[in-house]
């Protein structure tokens, strides 16, 4: 089996000599073999834990034998690969209960939802993807997003990612890039070209938009904001191609979008990210 664990845990892991890391790096590494077994699509092994993360098998051992007891992992039986368990919803499902932004934004997710009958997700980043942390559906709608809290959105291609980038200072956003240009690898020519491009018109435009790009038939548009503690937020509101044409999106969707965020800005204290590329 090969697992599709996301290659960019890898890159991220902690890689000092095998006994010489103290308990930060070893908390680290066990973080990122909690990382890599979410993101595959089937159970793994220690050897291609090593293989993703860089970790030696030894150190690798230890770790899944640790989370085993502490009631992250099971292994399965008759085998040697490893499966989450329900203790990582705990940990979510705190962050979700105590997201307050989260809960008061609702109201404000929903009545954009049924106006415009799409499918409305309020995402921060983590690491380098969008998580949704919130997912409204419109009762109305004949189709909707599959997304569900806690999916992951990715980046580079989408309109959600966009307006999270755009919002950042420049700064920020060249090393926040640059990591998404090591991860995409040989993908970056293609990827990084369209993104500069759909990042000057997030800026000229004042939000993001994606047409059919990360996945073929789903257009979307998106917008960011601050909490009162600073983190960004995005919000991302879409549909399939033939509900929501581009045209559509500019002139009925932007305007309840840009609603929507004034609203929760106003409810929680927070502050309206307009694109700033530069």
């Amino acid at each position: 089996m090969t697992s599709t664990a996301d290659p960019r845990t890898r890159a991220e892991t902690p890689r000092d000599k095998d006994g010489a890391a103290d308990e930060v790096t070893a908390l680290a590494r066990g973080l990122a073999v909690l990382r890599c077994i979410a993101a595959a699509d089937a159970p793994v092994s220690n050897r291609e834990l090593t293989d993703l993360t860089g970790i030696p098998k030894p150190t690798v051992s230890r770790l899944t034998g640790t989370l085993v007891s502490t009631g992250f992992l099971a292994r399965l039986p008759d085998s040697e690969r490893f499966v989450l368990t329900s203790a990582v919803l705990d940990l979510s499902n705190g962050f979700l209960r105590n997201s307050d932004i989260r809960s008061r934004a609702r109201p404000f997710l929903t009545r954009l939802a049924e106006r415009t009958v799409l499918s409305v997700h309020l995402t921060v980043r983590d690491r380098l993807e969008m998580v949704v942390i919130d997912a409204i559906r419109p009762r109305s709608a004949l189709l909707v997003s599959r997304l569900e809290v806690g999916s992951r959105i990715d980046m580079s291609r989408t309109a959600v990612g966009r307006a999270y980038l755009a919002s950042l200072a420049p700064t920020e956003r060249d090393t926040l890039t640059a990591s998404l240009q090591a991860a995409a690898g040989n993908d970056w020519g293609f990827v990084g070209s369209r993104l500069d491009a759909a990042l000057a018109e997030t800026a000229a435009q004042g939000y993001g938009m994606a047409i059919g790009e990360w996945y073929e038939g789903l257009n979307a548009i998106a917008g960011a904001f601050a909490g009162p503690d600073g983190e960004r937020y995005a919000i991302n509101c879409g549909g399939a191609a033939q509900q929501c044409p581009r045209e559509w999106l500019v002139t009925h969707a932007v305007p309840a979008l840009h609603e929507c965020i004034a609203k929760i800005v106003a409810e929680i204290g927070g502050t309206v990210c307009l694109p700033a590329v530069g």
